[in-house]
């Protein structure tokens, strides 16, 4: 028991701390995924620490937990209702204003999932404006033949990969562009969206490879931090949606939103878990939306399970004539052009088949 308490203290705060090691290796950058979960781990495992263990083990074993629970709440509290929120609530006028809003409902299908049908009811009773579909097929895009047509614009990027998309709008698209920025048959869309006042913005949709504990993550943060750079030097209001594959809290994604300028509305409001949906103590942000400053937010929702390991979310916002935050996005760091320029020449030179391509093939 001893020996468990002091083994388990110190694993705990080795897997805490390890991902400050800015190494673009996925057995480093997955540690920084469950931080929740250390924590929840670390507070009981502490108070039985204080309990059965004493002299010096005692001593190391509570001081190792206590550094633990402060890494990992320093990273997680801005994720919860206890800060400021980044994102700011529309004010009545604005909310008002319905010609300057646009709702968007981004869902991470699982490419083996064939429960077409509980996507298309969640589809229905949400009624997006922009619906952007992860890791579809073309028998996904066969299946769903009604929600589709409810939807004027299209642009169907069917693969059997795990890395296909979909965007379809009731809001007229322009200008739309489907590159596969960094790796192989991993595509990223982006399309400019003019809402009913008028006004056009921005719009990214991407799904970057996943973190593996055998391989580098510099496809990964290569494209993540490419999209930041582009995005970066918009005149446009800008949004960027997705699967990303990444933690809000991780370096990556920090790093995105300090080049980007761009808001998460889960600062200030909550976690939004939305992988794994089959298990709730086993469960991360890894869907995203950013936006432009001049975006206020009406509405952010996790929705119910619809068959996929990941949960459906729904972002509702509001264009501003002002640019605004509640919590200022953190200074770009000198480094982090440098790490994403890094990331980018050493995935630019592999040729190689996208991280996960054969993890599963669709059910028949």
């Amino acid at each position: 028991m001893i020996y468990a308490l002091a083994i388990l203290s110190l694993l705990i705060t080795l897997f805490s701390v390890i991902p400050f090691i800015r190494a673009p290796h996925g057995l480093i950058r997955i540690l920084a995924f469950p931080r929740q979960q250390y924590l929840f781990l670390a507070v009981p495992l502490l108070i039985a620490v204080l309990l059965v263990l004493s002299g010096p083990t005692r001593f190391i074993a509570a001081a190792l937990l206590l550094i633990s629970i402060v890494v990992n709440l320093a990273y997680i509290l801005p994720y919860t209702p206890l800060w400021p929120k980044q994102s700011l609530d529309a004010d009545a006028d604005l909310a008002s204003a319905t010609d300057r809003h646009v709702s968007l409902m981004t869902a991470n299908v699982k490419l083996s999932n064939r429960d077409f049908g509980r996507l298309a009811e969640l589809v229905r009773e949400n009624d997006p404006d922009v619906l952007m579909l992860i890791e579809v097929d073309q028998d996904w895009l066969e299946a769903l033949p009604g929600v589709r047509s409810a939807f004027s614009h299209h642009v169907d990027v069917p693969m059997d990969n795990g890395y296909g998309m979909a965007l379809w709008s009731r809001l007229p698209l322009s200008d739309v562009g489907v590159d596969e920025t960094l790796v192989n048959k991993v595509p990223t869309i982006r399309t400019k969206v003019t809402i009913g006042s008028g006004d056009m913005v921005l719009l990214h949709v991407v799904h970057p490879e996943p973190p593996m504990p055998n391989h580098t993550t510099d496809g990964r943060d290569g494209e993540i931090g490419k999209v930041a750079e582009m995005v970066s030097n918009e005149d446009l209001p800008v949004i960027v949606s997705g699967d990303l594959n990444d933690v809000a809290w991780s370096m990556t994604t920090r790093r995105f939103q300090r080049v980007s300028r761009l808001l998460d509305p889960r600062i200030g409001r909550g976690f939004y878990n939305t992988f794994h949906a089959a298990f709730p103590v086993m469960r991360w942000p890894l869907d995203h939306l950013f936006h432009d400053a001049r975006f206020r937010l009406i509405e952010v929702e996790r929705l119910r399970p619809f068959g996929s390991d990941h949960f459906a979310m729904v972002f509702k916002l509001a264009l501003s004539t002002t640019t605004a935050s509640g919590v200022d996005v953190e200074e770009v760091k000198s480094r982090d052009i440098e790490e994403i320029e890094d990331s980018v020449e050493v995935e630019s030179g592999n040729n190689r088949t996208a991280l996960g391509s054969d993890w599963e093939k669709p059910q028949k």
